[in-house]
């Protein structure tokens, strides 16, 4: 893949309970497009991955949410998997990290259970965006509208179901930050 990224900082906002996948693929293909991609979460050290509902690898921290800004990057990767979503959405300042994203108009990228963290920062509202299925209440009862497609872009976000939509979620990502550095 052409270094279409080259100079652009992506943050991914995990805690321990990703869906592997979720997190890996996107930053692979990130990297792969020349993106410096940084994992930052709320301790230092390692996070734990899963396969579903299997432990998976571990990931390393890049950064904290005490030491990281959303102002040093280009745009924020939410990765899923149900105990990352619900641990993370609890988070002050990974509730703050999104809303400065979002009220800087960066691309969001949001994949499965990851979209309950925009749920708890307040920023779905009058949005159009899909999830994991069983997150549609939260995100209806949140003020936006839950649609169910592979991805969806509403503005600066972008969002997808489960790891089966990854391919269309990286290339729409990709796409979003070429045409952000176009403009």
């Amino acid at each position: 893949m052409a270094n279409t990224l080259n100079g652009y900082k992506v943050a991914v906002l995990a805690v321990d309970g990703f869906e592997q996948a979720e997190l890996i693929e996107p930053k692979r293909a990130l990297a792969d497009a020349g993106a410096t991609v940084h994992v930052i979460s709320a301790k230092p050290g390692k996070i734990q991955g899963f396969k579903h509902v299997d432990k998976g690898d571990a990931v390393a921290v890049d950064s904290t949410f005490d030491k990281a800004s959303a102002d040093d990057y280009d745009a924020v990767v939410l990765p899923g998997g149900v105990v990352n979503g619900d641990a993370i959405r609890l988070l002050p300042q990974a509730q703050v990290f999104v809303k400065a994203a979002d009220g800087a108009s960066k691309p969001i990228a949001v994949i499965c259970h990851g979209t309950w963290l925009l749920v708890s920062a307040g920023i779905i509202k009058g949005r159009t965006v899909t999830s994991w299925p069983s997150l549609q209440d939260d995100i209806r009862n949140a003020g936006g509208t839950w649609v169910d497609k592979e991805v969806v872009e509403d503005g600066n976000l972008i969002t997808s179901r489960k790891p089966d939509d990854l391919p269309a979620f990286n290339k729409t990502l990709i796409a979003q930050l070429e045409r952000c550095r176009a403009a």
